[in-house]
């Protein structure tokens, strides 16, 4: 199977790009270069109508199938590749755990990520003060959310326990994003803690290198 993830450095093209590195597969990678609004290409669009990052590209031998969406694309990773073991096997209480996390991470917490850094969307154009009122909003609502990831790390050092799974990049991804706001998830002490693991994790590393983050890194 040949897989190629499209990606842009911090979009959240991260969590796919750190668990493909964590399944052990070759991929390739399409830079989609925002500053020159190649998400907004009619190529591009072809791929994802919704003109967002990420999106991932799977052959084999019966064609062709392209997803989006980033918790769409873990699911199909790893029931891809089952023998990596980065979810538990269907069927299992762990694997509800599992989807429970996944969805939270993208329902739940990841919106307001999009209220947060383009709150001038969320409202009429030039109303200054109704998008920094939907800013502070959406930047409280976060951080009550990573508060509940705080209170799930003090029960294990990953998103499931004693157990690296692949909800563990998108939790990372997330609070990584939190990085500049007035509370930076990194303070909090079980969330700080579980950064500097992420980040000693060969596939962070490779991430960190091919994207060339800047610092601070969380």
């Amino acid at each position: 199977m040949d897989i190629t993830l499209h990606y842009y450095p911090s979009n959240a093209s991260v969590t796919p790009h750190i668990l493909l590195h964590e399944l052990g597969v070759p991929f390739a990678l399409q830079l989609v270069d925002r500053r020159a609004q190649a998400h907004k290409s009619p190529e591009y669009l072809r791929l994802n109508p919704n003109g967002l990052i990420p999106t991932l590209v799977l052959r084999d031998a019966q064609g062709e199938q392209v997803l989006y969406e980033t918790a769409a694309i873990v699911l199909q990773l790893v029931d891809l590749h089952p023998q990596a073991g980065q979810a538990p096997l269907p069927g299992t209480r762990e694997r509800g755990e599992f989807y429970k996390w996944l969805a939270w991470l993208s329902c739940s917490l990841q919106p307001y990520m999009t209220h947060y850094f383009y709150s001038d969307r969320m409202v009429a154009p030039g109303n200054a003060d109704g998008a920094a009122q939907v800013r502070a909003a959406a930047e409280a609502m976060i951080a009550s959310r990573v508060d509940q990831i705080e209170a799930r790390l003090a029960q294990g050092p990953w998103m499931l326990g004693e157990r690296f799974s692949a909800l563990d990049p998108y939790a990372f991804m997330l609070c990584r994003w939190t990085r500049g706001m007035t509370r930076p998830a990194r303070t909090l002490p079980h969330v700080g803690a579980f950064l500097q693991r992420m980040l000693e994790r060969p596939s962070l590393q490779k991430v960190i290198a091919t994207e060339q983050w800047p610092q601070p890194l969380v």
